[in-house]
């Protein structure tokens, strides 16, 4: 079976075919950083993370491009408000937006480009629009430069929206444009903005407008035409249309398929800064649930679906997220953890599928019922089998329990095994004291353990450990 995405510009499912065979460019518009990531950010790295292991999986070698935004309308009110370098603000929250996708296993980019670092891609593709009459500075000496709506008959065609029934851009005082939908490329510098938040320029000194750092870096890294752009669908106008509107003005063929993910609500409200409601993984920690436990709970939604947080829901997760890591744990104890194995051809079926995660984590489960009975069966060869299965459809969603990126932040190193002698210590004293049948002492170890997050299971082979709940 062909892959097949939703392309939000055709409202269809279609099947993939990327430009040149054997490789795949995707462009995920990243953070703008005016204010640590919140959960709801950090699904869209997990969400295009999945769809990036599934494409390197079916054999393609992908480019990756994810940006952050460091210069923007909402980072500048910020350094106003702060009384701090912009640059400052920027650059703090993209350390912890880093931190934040390595906590849940998101694969670095191929290359995360900054906006600063490509204002002259920018300057070139505004003096293109002009040259080809799609742009005009204005006219009233703020050094702003626009992109003319009216000029592009097909704007509007991403969102289904019709220019006739669109407002104002809202990105720039009017005065200076030649209709009010006309959007910024190019901002003059303003007396109310931090003093250094400029770059010279063919029109006077000023900063990028949003929209056009996203079309020159597409272009500097994956050239005229690429195969998928991503984003939030939030993003979807004015920010995506005003990229193909530019790009494609510029001649350039831009996007193939536009691909977007659902947001995650609060109350049914999107989560922000500004709401007040966003939450954080530091918010997530101290419920106790886990960074793999928070990408499962991504995964189990299909990516368009809209996800309404709520702590039970996430709880439910992790619960059961930690049952598959316990069959995973059980099985490698019994076989040993051995390679990943073949993917199931209904799991295949289910990604190829526009990655519909809710109907191939159904596969999982059948195959992880198949293995629990092998388990209490003593069925060792199916046990390697439905262990290596299991394995390799986690692998594919990011939250394979024996993934190095999940042990000790990434690191198989002394911190494990320090653990692991530790409760080694104190089950082996447990056991004396259940040798001498001093039952009271044995349930004391058993219960600190558990308060220090360490479950004891007495099984045949012995007893055995793991981090979390009893269920």
């Amino acid at each position: 079976m062909t892959l097949r995405l939703y392309d939000t510009a055709t409202r269809s499912v279609r099947d993939f075919v990327p430009r040149e065979a054997g490789k795949v460019g995707v462009y995920l518009c990243g953070l703008t950083l005016q204010a640590p990531p919140h959960i709801g950010h950090l699904r869209s790295g997990v969400n295009y993370d999945v769809l990036r292991r599934w494409l390197t999986a079916a054999g393609f070698e992908v480019t990756f491009i994810r940006n952050v935004t460091d210069i923007d309308d909402k980072i500048l009110v910020k350094a106003q408000e702060q009384g701090r370098p912009f640059w400052s603000i920027a650059y703090a929250n993209e350390l912890i937006l880093a931190r934040s996708y390595r906590a849940l296993n998101v694969l670095p980019p191929t290359y995360e480009p900054r906006a600063t670092g490509h204002i002259p891609e920018m300057h070139e593709l505004i003096a293109r629009l002009i040259e080809t009459g799609h742009a005009y500075p204005a006219t009233d000496g703020s050094g702003d430069v626009y992109f003319d709506v009216a000029s592009w008959p097909a704007y509007g065609s991403l969102s289904g929206q019709s220019p006739d029934d669109m407002q104002s851009a809202g990105d720039a005082p009017e005065r200076g444009k030649r209709d009010p939908r006309d959007f910024a490329l190019w901002k003059g510098v303003k007396p109310d903005e931090p003093a250094d938040a400029y770059w010279p320029s063919p029109w006077g000194r000023g900063r990028p407008g949003w929209h056009i750092e996203c079309s020159a870096m597409c272009l500097r890294y994956l050239g005229a035409e690429f195969d998928i752009h991503g984003g939030g669908l939030d993003l979807t106008f004015p920010h995506h249309e005003n990229e193909i509107a530019q790009s494609q003005a510029a001649g350039l063929p831009f996007a193939r398929w536009w691909v977007h993910h659902g947001l995650l609500s609060i109350g049914g409200a999107k989560m922000g800064k500004s709401l007040g409601n966003a939450l954080d993984l530091g918010y997530v920690d101290s419920l106790g649930v886990r960074p793999v436990e928070l990408r499962y709970y991504y995964a189990a939604a299909h990516y368009r679906s809209r996800i309404d947080y709520s702590e039970d829901a996430l709880r439910e997760a992790a619960v059961a997220y930690r049952r598959i890591e316990g069959f995973v744990q059980r099985a490698a104890e019994r076989v040993g953890g051995g390679q990943l194995g073949e993917l199931p051809a209904a799991f295949v079926a289910a990604m190829d599928d526009d990655l519909n995660t809710s109907a191939a984590l159904a596969v999982l489960q059948a195959t992880l019922r198949d293995g629990n009975t092998a388990l209490a069966n003593g069925d060792d060869v199916t046990v390697r089998t439905t262990l290596a299965a299991t394995r390799a459809m986690l692998d594919i969603l990011g939250v394979d329990p024996l993934d190095p990126a999940w042990t000790c932040g990434g690191r198989v190193d002394d911190l494990r095994g320090v653990v692991d002698s530790l409760i080694a210590l104190a089950l082996e004293q447990r056991a004396q004291a259940r040798g001498r049948r001093d039952w009271a002492a044995a349930d004391a170890v058993r219960d600190q353990l558990k308060q220090a997050g360490v479950v004891v299971e007495d099984t045949p082979q012995g007893p055995r450990w793991t981090i979390g709940e009893q269920d």
